[in-house]
């Protein structure tokens, strides 16, 4: 690693790269994550930085036909976790940094219950609401969704009932909400340290909507 050049701050106008982890942004704590930055052909070398960091976290030549790179985290610890860019060098100048990526770990606490409110089986165009529940963890609650693109989705916790929770509602449900769930909890002051995963929940969405 080393010190970034100030300037390496004044990025060129070439397109900004992608920047995507696999198999996905919540990694189980020692697990290892591959970090791919997508740029352009004749790209001669990637970097990836972490916010709030001051040295460069990686480097990397391209791999053929030099439009994107990859970079290896073989045991996820809280010192990987946080939000990432990348940019490419060309012979022309830098590129723009990529849209931020944001690397969690989880395991660092106990699991919360996750529920379906009315029922795990909903009508299409009917509304529900998945409701996350944690007994100590007072930050955010994250819901993700087994194999979907999109990344999770992010609530602050609300005191009830003696316990932390979080409602995500789905209004009007579709057969694109229909999948397997598991939601996270965090504490306020780690946001980037996730508990462990909820038991899975099977949400059925049957019929056609009115």
């Amino acid at each position: 690693m080393m010190s970034i050049l100030s300037a390496l701050l004044c990025l060129g106008p070439f397109p900004k790269p992608t920047l995507w982890a696999e198999p996905g942004p919540l990694i189980p704590w020692g697990s290892p994550v591959t970090i791919w930055c997508q740029g352009s052909p004749g790209a001669e070398e990637y970097r990836l930085d972490k916010e709030g960091s001051p040295i460069l976290w990686f480097q990397q030549e391209p791999l053929d036909p030099g439009d994107k790179a990859n970079f290896s985290i073989t045991h996820m610890t809280h010192h990987d976790a946080g939000i990432y860019h990348c940019y490419y060098h060309s012979p022309a100048g830098w590129s723009e940094r990529s849209d931020p990526l944001e690397l969690v770990v989880t395991g660092s606490y106990g699991k919360p219950s996750l529920s379906a409110l009315p029922s795990p089986v909903v009508a299409s165009g009917e509304n529900v609401t998945l409701l996350c529940q944690s007994q100590s963890l007072r930050g955010t609650f994250l819901l993700s969704k087994e194999g979907a693109a999109d990344p999770p989705l992010h609530l602050r916790s609300e005191h009830r009932a003696q316990q932390y929770q979080a409602q995500f509602s789905m209004s009007p449900v579709t057969s694109a909400h229909g999948g397997t769930y598991r939601c996270y909890s965090s504490d306020s002051t780690s946001p980037f340290l996730l508990s462990l995963p909820s038991e899975p929940l099977e949400l059925l969405v049957s019929g056609e909507g009115p």
